[in-house]
C-alpha cells in the first residue's frame, strides 16, 4: 500500500486551487489585514474594502484621507503583500 499521507494544509491548498477559491481567500486575508497595515485610525474611516483581480478597492469617509492614502498607496501595497506572505495586491484604488 502506498503512503498517501499529506499535511492538511497541502490538501486544503489543492482543494482551493481546484475550486478556484485561492484568490477569494487571499482577498479575505488582505481585507482582514487592512487595519493592522493601515492603522486603526484609517481602518475606522474605511467604509468599503474589497479585492478584485489583484486590485484593492478602498472607500473612505474623508477626501483628505483619500488623498493621503493615494499618496501612500505604493507603500501600502508592499506592506499588505508582506503581511500576507505573497504578492496578492498589485494596485490600490482609493475612493
Amino acid at each position: 500500500m502506498a503512503n498517501n499521507d499529506k499535511k492538511l494544509s497541502e490538501v486544503l491548498e489543492q482543494l482551493f486551487k481546484a475550486y478556484g477559491w485561492t484568490e477569494k481567500m487571499d482577498g479575505v486575508r488582505v481585507t482582514n489585514s487592512w487595519g493592522k497595515v493601515a492603522g486603526s485610525i484609517i481602518a475606522n474611516h474605511t467604509t468599503k474594502l474589497y479585492v478584485n483581480r489583484g486590485v484593492l478597492f478602498v472607500t473612505v469617509d474623508s477626501s483628505a484621507l483619500a488623498h493621503e492614502l493615494y499618496m501612500d498607496r505604493t507603500e501600502l501595497v508592499k506592506k499588505l503583500n508582506k503581511e500576507i506572505g505573497k504578492k496578492v495586491i498589485n494596485e490600490i484604488v482609493i475612493k
